[in-house]
């Protein structure tokens, strides 16, 4: 799953700068045993836990607390660890009708798939033995299934956006190997909750500008314009900074992007925040769009 939406820092320090040159990724890769992570059994508070990288002590932990979810975890070698507990200020919703989200014509093509798009956070981000007390808003998904990406699918584009009237907007585009569309749909959340789902000949994509990683091997989007015509909703989406590109270690081949984005209204003015993944892009041509 993917954890959209951000904390933002407040008080006993200055809060990280996003704008800062820094990206710092950790990642662990287990199969479930009793000496490297397993998973908890009801009602046990504890969801999943596993031990973090190799060299730094603890153990990364999901639980639940009864009305959303804690999470913490640390990589010493990196420099970097979070502790957070959230509580939701949004009801849960189902991305598809009953949280059935279609990924493909296929009839088997989807996954079960729901949200918290509002999670009121607060704990610490630690950033090279340097604690800093934040609070905000994240955005919580859980989607789960048992089919891969449909044979002409090569990728996807997923921004979940929270827009500054109190809405929320989950959108995913798939494409296939020529670079356009294969499936696309979304869901707006109201302001007080409640879902309206559109599909994709209800909003439009169109990349503005593009990123290529430092070691020119892949090229991703990197700034949107975001339409959708029965809301009058016309947004531009914009990384808050060029590099969130994650580059694993474990499985060399795995990189995408992902990370924090401004939302800006058609007058340009600040709108919302947000999350964007984008995976498997390599060299695009730079005419190219993420959506028609």
């Amino acid at each position: 799953s993917s954890s959209g939406g951000r904390a933002a820092g407040e008080s006993r320090r200055p809060s990280p700068d996003p704008t800062d040159d820094g990206h710092r990724f950790s990642e662990v890769l287990y199969r479930a045993s009793s000496l490297l992570g397993g998973f908890g059994t009801y009602p046990d508070s504890l969801i999943a836990w596993c031990r973090p990288p190799a060299g730094t002590e603890g153990r990364w932990t999901l639980n639940w607390n009864g009305y959303a979810f804690d999470f913490a975890a640390n990589d010493g070698t990196k420099g970097i660890a979070i502790d957070l507990t959230t509580c939701p200020a949004k009801p849960r919703i189902f991305q598809g009708p009953n949280g059935f989200s279609r990924k493909g014509v296929g009839k088997m093509a989807a996954s079960q798939y729901y949200s918290f798009t509002r999670l009121e956070t607060s704990g610490s981000v630690t950033l090279d033995g340097k604690i800093f007390e934040v609070t905000g808003q994240s955005w919580m998904d859980k989607e789960f299934g048992s089919n891969q990406l449909g044979e002409d699918q090569v990728g996807w584009d997923w921004f979940s956006l929270q827009l500054a009237d109190g809405c929320d907007l989950m959108l995913y585009v798939l494409r296939n190997g020529d670079g356009g569309v294969d499936y696309a749909s979304g869901t707006i959340v109201g302001a007080e909750g409640g879902e309206t789902f559109i599909g994709h000949d209800d909003f439009t994509i169109e990349v503005l500008d593009r990123w290529t990683s430092p070691d020119g091997e892949t090229t991703y989007p990197a700034r949107w314009s975001l339409s959708v015509p029965s809301r009058n909703m016309q947004l531009e989406i914009v990384p808050e900074k060029a590099d969130q590109e994650n580059r694993s270690t474990l499985i060399p081949s795995m990189r995408y992007w992902e990370g924090a984005v401004q939302v800006l209204d058609k007058t340009g003015t600040p709108g919302g925040k947000g999350y964007v993944e984008t995976v498997s892009y390599t060299h695009l041509r730079a005419n190219e769009t993420a959506a028609d």
